[in-house]
């Protein structure tokens, strides 16, 4: 459990500082050319190198709403969702910390002004979308982000391409919704920034815990229900994970 509680840890910490450091640090320089598809991308990159690099030890989760949408989907036992869910929290913090230390290099930086890549709605959403079209989008975009990762992963699907289709799937969530929520689809990520943002990110955090995790569970019920031909881990990798 030890090892597996490390892998999430430092799965998450690469995720918050390599897909919210791009933000903070990159998009914020027009003339590096990042934008939202740099950013989209680095966040996809985050999750794809790390699954590969930890996901034969935890599964890779790196993500609260990931592990709720596994369990209940029968892909993750009961006794993992709490420790992974505390794990990757801490992870995204300390994460965080390391992206605020860095960012905190620059003359004039302020984590609370610059919103730190906080997730929003209202006046706070990038595009300035309501509460209603983020809540939508937080629970949809989750619910088939565990679609793709529960079929990628699937016993039948092809061996060694999850990574891959999972990061590239990360990556076209946040190309549609970075405008809309600055895109969450994961609680812990959007924990380990609103602190660093300190006042309205905080707030609003409840959505990205609410939404994602209503998403997660939605994703892995109907792929539970309707897609799959067994509720529980092979026997292998039941083994395996415990």
């Amino acid at each position: 459990m030890f090892r597996m509680l490390s892998a999430e840890f430092f799965g998450t910490f690469w995720l918050v500082l390599g897909g919210c450091g791009s933000a903070v640090l990159a998009a914020a320089f027009p003339e590096l050319g990042i934008g939202f598809v740099g950013v989209a991308l680095a966040f996809g990159l985050t999750v794809l190198t790390m699954a590969y690099a930890v996901g034969h030890i935890s599964g890779a989760h790196f993500n609260p709403a990931v592990t709720l949408g596994l369990w209940v989907a029968g892909r993750t036992p009961a006794r993992h969702v709490i420790p992974y869910i505390i794990a990757q929290v801490i992870g995204g913090i300390v994460g965080a910390a390391v992206l605020y230390l860095i960012a905190s290099g620059k003359a004039g930086f302020d984590a609370t002004l610059s919103g730190f890549a906080s997730n929003g709605f209202g006046e706070h959403s990038p595009g300035g979308f309501s509460f209603a079209a983020c809540a939508i989008a937080e629970v949809v975009l989750t619910a088939f982000f565990l679609l793709v990762i529960l079929g990628t992963t699937d016993r039948y699907a092809s061996v060694g391409f999850a990574p891959l289709a999972i990061g590239l799937a990360l990556t076209l969530i946040h190309l549609i919704s970075i405008p809309v929520t600055n895109t969450s689809v994961n609680p812990a990520r959007s924990t380990a920034v609103a602190i660093f943002q300190g006042t309205w990110a905080l707030q609003q955090l409840w959505v990205f815990w609410v939404m994602p995790l209503a998403g997660g569970l939605i994703g892995g019920l109907i792929y539970r229900i309707l897609l799959s031909d067994t509720v529980s881990l092979p026997k292998q990798a039941q083994t395996a994970k415990e």
